[in-house]
Protein backbone atom coordinates (compact mmCIF):
# COMPACT_ATOMS: atom_id res chain seq x y z
CA UNK A 1 0.00 0.00 0.00
CA UNK A 2 1.44 3.85 -0.70
CA UNK A 3 0.08 6.63 0.96
CA UNK A 4 1.42 9.56 -0.67
CA UNK A 5 1.91 13.22 1.00
CA UNK A 6 1.84 15.83 -0.97
CA UNK A 7 3.89 19.39 -0.87
CA UNK A 8 4.78 21.00 -3.80
CA UNK A 9 6.02 19.88 -6.66
CA UNK A 10 7.14 16.52 -4.22
CA UNK A 11 5.26 14.12 -2.44
CA UNK A 12 6.29 12.00 0.17
CA UNK A 13 5.00 8.41 0.30
CA UNK A 14 4.73 6.30 2.72
CA UNK A 15 4.81 2.60 1.99
CA UNK A 16 2.52 0.73 4.31
CA UNK A 17 2.25 -3.16 5.28
CA UNK A 18 -0.55 -3.11 8.10
CA UNK A 19 1.46 -5.62 10.22
CA UNK A 20 -0.03 -4.79 13.56
CA UNK A 21 -0.03 -6.86 16.69
CA UNK A 22 -2.90 -9.25 16.82
CA UNK A 23 -4.27 -7.71 20.50
CA UNK A 24 -4.47 -3.94 19.18
CA UNK A 25 -7.70 -2.61 20.41
CA UNK A 26 -9.19 0.63 18.88
CA UNK A 27 -8.37 2.72 21.91
CA UNK A 28 -4.95 1.60 22.32
CA UNK A 29 -1.68 2.20 20.69
CA UNK A 30 -0.40 -1.37 19.67
CA UNK A 31 3.41 -2.50 20.73
CA UNK A 32 5.70 -3.67 17.98
CA UNK A 33 4.81 -6.95 16.28
CA UNK A 34 6.19 -9.56 17.16
CA UNK A 35 7.53 -12.61 14.82
CA UNK A 36 4.28 -13.90 13.37
CA UNK A 37 1.85 -10.83 14.09
CA UNK A 38 -0.78 -10.92 11.33
CA UNK A 39 -1.97 -8.12 9.07
CA UNK A 40 -4.26 -5.32 10.00
CA UNK A 41 -7.54 -4.59 7.99
CA UNK A 42 -8.11 -1.06 8.02
CA UNK A 43 -10.93 -1.77 10.42
CA UNK A 44 -8.01 -2.57 13.32
CA UNK A 45 -6.86 1.13 13.04
CA UNK A 46 -8.97 3.93 15.40
CA UNK A 47 -10.42 6.71 13.78
CA UNK A 48 -7.07 8.92 15.31
CA UNK A 49 -4.96 6.26 13.16
CA UNK A 50 -7.02 6.66 10.03
CA UNK A 51 -6.94 10.75 10.40
CA UNK A 52 -3.39 11.10 10.53
CA UNK A 53 -2.64 8.77 7.32
CA UNK A 54 -5.28 11.17 5.75
CA UNK A 55 -3.67 14.42 6.63
CA UNK A 56 -0.37 12.62 5.86
CA UNK A 57 -1.08 11.84 2.67
CA UNK A 58 -2.09 15.49 2.15
CA UNK A 59 1.18 16.88 3.46
CA UNK A 60 3.98 14.63 4.52
CA UNK A 61 6.14 17.44 5.69
CA UNK A 62 3.58 18.97 8.21
CA UNK A 63 5.17 19.60 11.86
CA UNK A 64 3.67 16.60 14.19
CA UNK A 65 2.64 20.00 15.97
CA UNK A 66 0.12 20.77 12.82
CA UNK A 67 -0.36 17.55 12.74
CA UNK A 68 -1.67 17.08 16.45
CA UNK A 69 -3.86 20.26 15.91
CA UNK A 70 -5.52 19.39 12.46
CA UNK A 71 -6.62 16.04 13.80
CA UNK A 72 -7.25 17.26 17.42
CA UNK A 73 -4.94 15.44 19.71
CA UNK A 74 -1.95 16.76 21.78
CA UNK A 75 1.30 16.90 20.46
CA UNK A 76 2.99 14.13 22.26
CA UNK A 77 -0.24 11.82 21.86
CA UNK A 78 0.44 12.59 18.31
CA UNK A 79 3.71 12.02 17.84
CA UNK A 80 3.35 8.67 19.88
CA UNK A 81 0.71 6.92 17.48
CA UNK A 82 2.86 8.72 14.05
CA UNK A 83 5.93 6.13 15.79
CA UNK A 84 3.78 3.41 16.97
CA UNK A 85 2.61 3.05 13.29
CA UNK A 86 6.05 3.15 12.35
CA UNK A 87 6.67 0.39 14.57
CA UNK A 88 4.38 -1.47 13.81
CA UNK A 89 4.86 -1.11 9.52
CA UNK A 90 1.96 0.68 8.66
CA UNK A 91 4.24 3.84 7.87
CA UNK A 92 6.79 1.29 6.71
CA UNK A 93 9.18 4.18 5.23
CA UNK A 94 9.08 7.78 3.52
CA UNK A 95 10.44 9.21 -0.17
CA UNK A 96 10.04 12.18 -2.05
CA UNK A 97 8.26 12.16 -5.70
CA UNK A 98 9.85 14.19 -8.34
CA UNK A 99 8.10 15.64 -11.65
CA UNK A 100 9.26 13.72 -14.04
CA UNK A 101 9.39 16.31 -16.44
CA UNK A 102 10.76 18.42 -14.89
CA UNK A 103 13.79 16.11 -13.85
CA UNK A 104 13.77 15.47 -17.99
CA UNK A 105 12.08 12.57 -17.65
CA UNK A 106 9.45 13.58 -20.14
CA UNK A 107 8.47 9.80 -21.31
CA UNK A 108 6.61 7.26 -19.80
CA UNK A 109 5.29 3.87 -21.06
CA UNK A 110 3.75 0.36 -20.04
CA UNK A 111 5.50 -2.81 -21.42
CA UNK A 112 3.97 -6.33 -21.27
CA UNK A 113 6.59 -8.75 -21.24
CA UNK A 114 5.90 -12.54 -21.82
CA UNK A 115 8.46 -14.77 -20.57
CA UNK A 116 9.53 -17.98 -22.60
CA UNK A 117 8.45 -20.22 -19.27
CA UNK A 118 7.09 -19.71 -15.82
CA UNK A 119 9.27 -21.53 -13.17
CA UNK A 120 10.04 -19.88 -10.35
CA UNK A 121 14.21 -19.74 -11.40
CA UNK A 122 13.34 -17.83 -14.49
CA UNK A 123 10.94 -15.73 -12.16
CA UNK A 124 13.73 -14.96 -9.72
CA UNK A 125 16.07 -14.07 -12.57
CA UNK A 126 13.74 -12.08 -14.36
CA UNK A 127 12.90 -9.97 -11.08
CA UNK A 128 16.15 -9.72 -9.72
CA UNK A 129 17.65 -8.21 -13.22
CA UNK A 130 14.68 -5.80 -12.93
CA UNK A 131 15.69 -4.17 -9.94
CA UNK A 132 18.59 -3.33 -11.40
CA UNK A 133 17.39 -1.24 -13.66
CA UNK A 134 16.59 2.21 -12.28
CA UNK A 135 14.77 3.20 -15.90
CA UNK A 136 11.92 0.28 -14.77
CA UNK A 137 9.91 2.34 -12.10
CA UNK A 138 7.37 -0.70 -11.50
CA UNK A 139 6.98 -4.47 -12.12
CA UNK A 140 4.20 -6.84 -11.92
CA UNK A 141 3.59 -9.91 -11.93
CA UNK A 142 0.56 -10.46 -13.75
CA UNK A 143 -2.03 -13.26 -14.60
CA UNK A 144 -3.50 -12.36 -18.25
CA UNK A 145 -2.27 -11.72 -21.25
CA UNK A 146 1.55 -11.30 -20.61
CA UNK A 147 3.69 -12.34 -17.02
CA UNK A 148 4.95 -9.24 -16.12
CA UNK A 149 3.32 -5.61 -16.78
CA UNK A 150 6.47 -2.78 -16.45
CA UNK A 151 6.26 0.76 -15.96
CA UNK A 152 9.33 2.45 -17.68
CA UNK A 153 10.03 5.98 -17.81
CA UNK A 154 12.76 7.83 -20.85
CA UNK A 155 14.22 11.05 -21.64
CA UNK A 156 12.86 10.99 -25.75
CA UNK A 157 12.25 8.10 -28.64
CA UNK A 158 15.99 7.90 -28.16
CA UNK A 159 16.47 6.98 -24.53
CA UNK A 160 13.04 4.79 -25.24
CA UNK A 161 14.78 2.74 -27.94
CA UNK A 162 18.23 2.37 -26.25
CA UNK A 163 15.77 1.34 -23.24
CA UNK A 164 14.23 -1.07 -25.47
CA UNK A 165 16.82 -2.82 -27.21
CA UNK A 166 19.37 -2.86 -24.45
CA UNK A 167 17.73 -3.59 -21.09
CA UNK A 168 13.80 -4.57 -21.86
CA UNK A 169 14.93 -7.33 -24.69
CA UNK A 170 17.97 -8.49 -22.53
CA UNK A 171 16.61 -9.44 -19.81
CA UNK A 172 16.30 -12.96 -18.62
CA UNK A 173 14.07 -15.30 -20.80
CA UNK A 174 11.77 -12.47 -21.71
CA UNK A 175 10.32 -13.96 -25.68
CA UNK A 176 8.13 -10.90 -26.16
CA UNK A 177 7.88 -7.21 -25.31
CA UNK A 178 4.83 -4.98 -26.42
CA UNK A 179 4.67 -1.49 -25.62
CA UNK A 180 2.14 1.16 -25.06
CA UNK A 181 2.73 4.77 -24.70
CA UNK A 182 -0.29 6.88 -22.75
CA UNK A 183 -1.07 10.37 -24.78
CA UNK A 184 -1.86 11.65 -21.58
CA UNK A 185 -1.92 10.76 -18.02
CA UNK A 186 -5.35 11.72 -16.46
CA UNK A 187 -4.86 10.69 -13.04
CA UNK A 188 -1.55 9.46 -11.23
CA UNK A 189 -1.90 9.01 -7.41
CA UNK A 190 -0.89 7.18 -4.85
CA UNK A 191 -2.87 8.67 -2.01
CA UNK A 192 -5.54 5.27 -1.34
CA UNK A 193 -8.98 5.78 0.43
CA UNK A 194 -8.59 5.68 4.34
Amino acid sequence: MTIVRHYGAFAAHVFADFRLHPGACSHKIAPKPQAGSVFVRMDDLDDFDRAILRELMRDGRMSNADLAERIHLSPSACLRRVRALEEMGVIAGYVMLIDADKAGLAGAAFVFVTLEQQGRAMLDAFERDVGRHPEITECHLLAGVADYLLRVVFRDSRDFERIHTEILTQLPGVSRVQSTLPLRTVKQTTALPI
